[in-house]
């Protein structure tokens, strides 16, 4: 366990992630696990969510900034939002432990999508515009939640993380695009 973000050669970001006993959430090894994926995400002026896999961890959880709940939905768009990595400190995070998507809609859309184990690739894969997904918070307890736009997307992006896959096993018109982390 790193809270370094571990890059797409990693063997641990092809496996299919464990699910948590619930007997685990709580305890301390979770909330450091949690804190790990945190204080990675934190790290990244671009990411807006991570899962347990990209820090080492093969278990089923991905965090999810506050933030990206008012960030626009094109990365040209998000990459022009002033001091991020504060933006994301001051919001939080949502955590979604052994996530299922219940619902994804018919209607979808081409969306660009990078990835912060796979930098600095970008390309553009389909999605589903809208997307909900079941879950226990850092707490236990069960819940749902629907999403549109960049936090359906982002649901998509993160569970295929815990299935062992990466956006760019789907994407096409893939090109490298510079991040700035000089905020």
């Amino acid at each position: 366990m790193t809270s370094e973000i571990l890059q797409k050669d990693e063997p641990v970001l092809r496996k299919k992630a464990a699910e948590v006993p619930l007997s685990d959430i709580g305890t301390p090894r979770l909330k450091k696990i949690l804190k790990d994926m945190a204080t990675a995400l934190g790290t990244q002026d671009d990411g807006v969510a991570i899962a347990a896999p990209q820090i080492g961890v093969s278990l089923r959880i991905f965090l999810v900034s506050k933030a990206a709940l008012e960030m626009p939905a094109h990365i040209e768009a998000r990459n022009r939002v002033e001091n991020r990595r504060e933006l994301k400190k001051e919001a939080g995070y949502l955590t979604f432990i052994n996530p299922i998507i219940t619902k994804l809609s018919r209607d979808t859309a081409i969306l660009d999508e990078g990835c912060l184990s796979v930098r600095p690739m970008y390309g553009k894969i389909r999605r589903s515009k809208k997307a909900s997904v079941k879950a226990y918070d850092e707490n236990g307890k069960l819940f749902e939640r629907g999403a549109s736009g960049l936090l359906a997307q982002i649901f998509q992006h993160e569970t295929d993380h815990l299935e062992g896959v990466l956006f760019i096993d789907r994407a096409t018109n893939l090109r490298e695009m510079p991040h700035n982390t000089n905020y």
